[in-house]
């Protein structure tokens, strides 16, 4: 279902390329605005990549910027890639505008680096597992919804059958193990899924066991995508009750990884995780 490839990469590196092109241009988003008719917050948002736009309208902003030649072509043909469908589109009844973002991102990571202290990666999930998340939101979220949320996560994995698929490195704390999501049945199913997706080399996975106590970064999780053009630096996402947030400035970024190196060096070795991924599912 899902495609090898996104707009989302190329809206947003769109984006901060007629950015730096309007700063090179000493032009404000409101004079920028002016001249095309609209406001400056609409430049603004194109800019931020929370909007998208038109081949046309790109060709309008590179005639006041005096962008000419193969990068003026570059560009607007980067402007047609930006703004094809993502699978996820479909979806767009039950997605926020975040999640879009999130599993266009995800669909073009090289590397995807993620530490969970409360629940299994969506990438790991079984069908049942992800159910019941979605499930435990309720009455927020209805059947329908449930049901829609749960296709679309499972859809999401499909990134991990591709022959190019991401590298994917998760840290999980061991209480994300011990909580039982819908029953023993599902979550016995879910951590014999974990163990089947190390062992086939799908994913390489650790766990911070209760007895190392308090580490560093203790507390939310955090996952850092990493993609094949040099253009494209790394993106850190972070999620909490009000929705999701992108890191994006490269002092944030750097951070979020020297936690993770910090994450992967203390915790559990992959055989060692495995043992106790094991031991838990006996233990149901």
């Amino acid at each position: 279902m899902a495609a090898s490839t996104s707009p989302t990469l190329r809206r947003r590196r769109l984006a901060s390329e007629l950015r730096r092109l309007r700063e090179q241009a000493k032009l404000t988003c409101d004079e920028v605005g002016a001249r095309i008719g609209c406001t400056g917050s609409r430049i603004s948002r194109i800019e931020n990549g929370r909007l998208g736009i038109r081949p046309g309208d790109v060709h309008e902003l590179l005639e006041i910027y005096q962008v000419a030649g193969a990068l003026h072509d570059q560009l607007v043909q980067l402007a047609r890639e930006a703004r094809k469908r993502g699978w996820w589109q479909a979806y767009n009844d039950v997605l926020t505008d975040e999640m879009k973002t999130f599993v266009g991102l995800e669909a073009e990571a090289t590397s995807i680096m993620n530490y969970e202290a409360h629940y299994i990666p969506g990438l790991l999930q079984t069908e049942a597992y992800a159910r019941e998340l979605f499930l435990a939101w309720r009455p927020s979220v209805t059947a329908d919804a449930v049901e829609r949320l749960t296709r679309v996560r499972m859809a999401r994995q499909d990134v991990l059958a591709k022959s190019d698929r991401p590298a994917l490195w998760a840290v999980l704390d061991e209480a994300v193990l011990q909580r039982t999501v819908g029953g023993p049945g599902v979550m016995r199913e879910q951590l014999h899924h974990l163990l089947t997706l190390s062992e086939h080399g799908q994913v390489t996975l650790q766990i911070f066991p209760f007895r190392s106590g308090a580490y560093h970064p203790m507390g939310s999780g955090f996952i850092v995508f990493e993609f094949p053009e040099p253009q494209d630096q790394p993106i850190v996402y972070l999620e909490n009750l009000a929705g999701g947030l992108y890191l994006e400035d490269p002092a944030e970024v750097a951070q979020c990884i020297v936690g993770f190196n910090h994450l992967r060096a203390n915790a559990l070795p992959d055989h060692e995780s495995a043992a106790l991924i094991a031991q838990v599912a006996k233990s149901l």
